[in-house]
């Protein structure tokens, strides 16, 4: 079995960093919930763009749950063990669904191109049944690079201390402990977790660019503030997601504890923001909620 040190090394802190986490995670669950509900039973909202609204929903909801919970227990708890088989599983989750909203809100940004460079085809070529094999082909894009990563770092044996200094079975925090060449590991998973954040990221940012050359070409000033509004929280989110990701995957060497604090805004902030976002700022989202 692993420790998770967590947040252990503020020991005064415990119960006031539950309630906060917990307030916080409650409010997520409402968020992304609230967002599966409507979109669902409201027949204005069953379009492509809510359809990967919900799906990226349900991918937050997943993604809390692989930490949250263990994460809250611990907090209270005096035994902060995790066996192997569980901790390669929360990796397997964290990273695997980590990866699918990084590729939903890539499919989010082609959505809006294709409804803002052809919207008169558009309905052709964004059916129901073409984006139910996208969200899939996102799901099993984030798993398998997930698979790989979770593969390489526990295919050998694992030396004491058994000390995983974080709150989560965090890839770095875990291949650190290999008896084998973790230095290795950890740079081969890293160069993969990098280059499927950066790609996805890459992505939008062209599809953006093209957007923003489709809608500079709208003559009125009334249809080009149209089209960007429904490009608004999409990008916002995008922007959110991948800063705190970039901190995460891209900073240099940390401590434990600075590992430990640095991962909390992806873990728990990001997912709460996103549905605030997309519901505060999309006036279809808040009509339906009245």
């Amino acid at each position: 079995e692993f420790i998770l040190v967590g947040f252990s090394v503020y020991p005064h802190a415990q119960t006031f960093l539950f309630v906060v986490f917990f307030c916080l995670y409650l409010l997520t669950l409402a968020g992304n919930l609230a967002i599966l509900v409507l979109t669902w039973v409201d027949r204005s909202l069953h379009t492509p763009m809510y359809h990967f609204l919900r799906a990226l929903s349900f991918s937050e909801t997943c993604y809390t749950l692989a930490v949250i919970p263990k994460m809250l227990e611990d907090l209270l708890a005096k035994d902060r063990s995790i066996s192997v088989i569980g901790c390669g599983l929360q990796m397997c989750f964290f990273l695997g669904l980590g990866g699918t909203n990084c590729i939903i809100l890539t499919l989010m940004g082609y959505d809006r191109f294709l409804a803002i460079f052809n919207p008169l085809r558009y309905p052709l070529l964004m059916t129901s049944s073409i984006c139910g094999k996208l969200v899939a082909s996102a799901w099993a894009g984030g798993f398998f690079i997930s698979l790989v990563e979770t593969a390489l770092i526990f295919r050998g044996a694992f030396c004491r201390p058994n000390l995983i200094k974080h709150f989560f079975c965090h890839m770095r925090a875990v291949v650190r402990l290999s008896c084998t060449d973790s230095d290795l590991t950890e740079f081969i998973v890293t160069v993969i977790s990098v280059a499927g954040l950066l790609g996805t990221f890459l992505l939008i940012i062209l599809t953006y660019v093209f957007i923003l050359s489709t809608v500079l070409r709208i003559p009125s000033a009334e249809g080009k503030q149209k089209a960007f509004s429904t490009c608004t929280s999409h990008l916002t989110v995008v922007i959110i997601h991948f800063g705190f990701a970039s901190i995460v995957y891209l900073k240099p060497e940390a401590s434990g504890a600075d590992d430990t604090l640095i991962a909390v805004p992806y873990t728990v902030v990001t997912p709460l923001l996103s549905p605030v976002i997309f519901s505060l700022r999309n006036k279809d989202m808040k009509d339906a909620f009245r």
